[in-house]
């Protein structure tokens, strides 16, 4: 058992337990979820911990009560999450879109499998990254980080805290089966060295308070149930006040600023990692899972002369796009490697399209690419004219 409220120091782990650690760490205190394959280890693991730091944890009758659960949570002051698989994800995204509009802070972690549908449940893929993009109707911002190892998927839950807080919207951890029930070491350092945010509370008074007015950086301050402010929140377009107003000039404003919320400070979300680019001819695009197969691929590519780079994307969305842009008017193309018959590589398409060629090398799921589809895509790129 478990004497330590907070763990810390080095642990052999799986994916989906450093999650969980990551969220305690973060100061997650409630968790609102249903059990489904891969993910259902972070849920009981959060049963078992949250009791241990005065938390909450409710298993509810299905995803949409766990995403409006969550939403609850944290309109009482909380830092909640969530974590499922694709079919969770496809009955949370209406939920989702609502605490889009009401600008909730919140963590969904969804452990992708092969799908459509329910797919492969006890096996992998990569083919929700559009979905966490653009899985609820409508115009907003959204944020989604994708893993490699158990030690990022600790790491990340706490980026994705910390990005919920401060931007004020649920954020996606997207990760795959793999990652989720991979066991390696993982470093939990003391909670008073992790760089943690909390969100930003009004300092007005309750009569000057209007819960949709942001700031400067376009972020309302926050006022949560039971301090005394008078609050309206909806899911309609609505005022600074929270109150809906059925308009054009409304929803320009009340849309744009979801959008421009994230998209004016991308610059300080987006994460990536970079391998021999200054002087590439073909740079490698990967994420999670497949981007751990792309480094054997490269020095196998370099044997045969090839000058080759790669490009993780720790952010997938925000999309690098200044990024991409910039690569492509100094290299002959890109190679993207993904667990998806093409999602991803169409943003690297999008943003290259003028001066780079773009190759996919796709997977359907269930397994993994094999190093010489990606050798010899690295290769044909190389090699066109």
């Amino acid at each position: 058992m478990i004497k330590k409220s907070k763990l810390r120091g080095e642990f052999f782990m799986q994916g989906d337990i450093a999650c969980a650690e990551g969220a305690i760490a973060a100061g997650c205190r409630f968790f609102g979820g249903y059990p489904i394959t891969p993910a259902s280890e972070i849920a009981e693991r959060m049963a078992y911990r949250l009791p241990l730091v005065d938390g909450a944890f409710i298993q509810y009758e299905d995803e949409i009560a766990s995403m409006a659960g969550i939403i609850g949570a944290s309109w009482a002051g909380a830092k909640p999450m969530t974590a499922t698989s694709g079919p969770g994800i496809s009955l949370m995204n209406e939920n989702i879109g609502l605490g889009m509009m009401m600008e909730t802070p919140c963590v969904v972690i969804n452990v992708q499998r092969g799908s459509p549908s329910t797919g492969l449940p006890t096996s992998w893929g990569q083919a929700d990254m559009m979905q966490a993009r653009w899985g609820s109707h409508g115009d907003y911002g959204s944020i989604s980080l994708s893993p490699n190892s158990p030690q990022e998927f600790f790491d990340l839950t706490i980026v994705a805290f910390n990005y919920a807080e401060k931007y004020r919207l649920p954020v996606f951890v997207v990760t795959d089966a793999v990652v989720g029930h991979m066991t390696e070491k993982v470093v939990i350092p003391p909670v008073e060295e992790l760089d943690i945010i909390d969100r930003k509370y009004t300092n007005k008074k309750p009569a000057d308070y209007r819960p949709y007015d942001p700031d400067d950086d376009l972020i309302p301050p926050f006022a949560k149930a039971g301090d005394g402010y008078r609050y309206h929140s909806t899911g309609l377009t609505h005022d600074e006040r929270g109150y809906p107003v059925m308009s054009e000039e409304c929803q320009r404003r009340c849309a744009k600023r979801l959008v421009d919320k994230i998209k004016k400070n991308a610059d300080d979300i987006i994460i990536t990692e970079e391998h021999d680019i200054e002087d590439a001819d073909v740079v490698v695009v990967s994420y999670g899972i497949s981007s751990r197969t792309v480094i054997p691929a490269m020095e196998k590519a370099k044997e045969k002369g090839v000058k080759v780079g790669f490009l993780r994307l720790v952010t997938v969305w925000p999309f690098p796009e200044k990024q991409i842009r910039e690569l492509s008017k100094q290299i002959k193309g890109f190679v993207v490697v993904e667990l998806n018959l093409g999602q991803v590589v169409l943003e690297v398409e999008r943003c290259a399209a003028k001066h780079a060629e773009t190759k996919l090398v796709g997977h359907p799921g269930g397994g993994m690419h094999k190093m010489d589809d990606i050798v010899n895509a690295i290769l044909e790129v190389a090699n066109e004219q």
